[in-house]
């Protein structure tokens, strides 16, 4: 199999899991962009893994958002969540706006204490 290619590999062999991880995520990712939701027990056959492995798979990659879509274990399916575009450009705004106030508030302050202001 591929991963006992890296294994035998000297200067792949440390990064191994590393990379068979990410390509679990790319799959998994690829996989659940083409639908709103999935049972698990078709994405496991998808995959050939049990439900099992894949449940306790996903749950490593979903809190860190490597993968946008929660787990109805009750259900047996998966939802993505994709998130939406509008919502992180504002966030991204906000983001540089503070950081841009920030600075001007740090200038002032600069300017202030030079006696820049102070014109006689």
């Amino acid at each position: 199999t591929n991963d006992q290619i890296l294994l035998n590999d000297k200067y792949l062999a440390a990064h191994s899991s590393y990379y068979i991880r990410e390509l679990r995520v790319r799959a998994y990712a690829q996989l659940l962009e083409s639908y709103k939701s999935l049972s698990l027990k078709s994405m496991a056959d998808q995959f050939k893994v049990s439900i099992d492995f894949l449940d306790k798979d996903l749950c490593k990659f979903i809190p860190n958002k490597k993968l946008n879509c929660v787990i109805d274990r009750v259900n047996g399916i998966i939802e993505t969540n994709r998130p939406d575009n509008k919502n992180s450009q504002y966030q991204l705004l906000i983001k540089n706006g503070d950081s841009l106030l920030t600075k001007l508030q740090k200038y002032g302050a600069a300017v202030r204490l030079s006696g820049a202001e102070r014109v006689n």
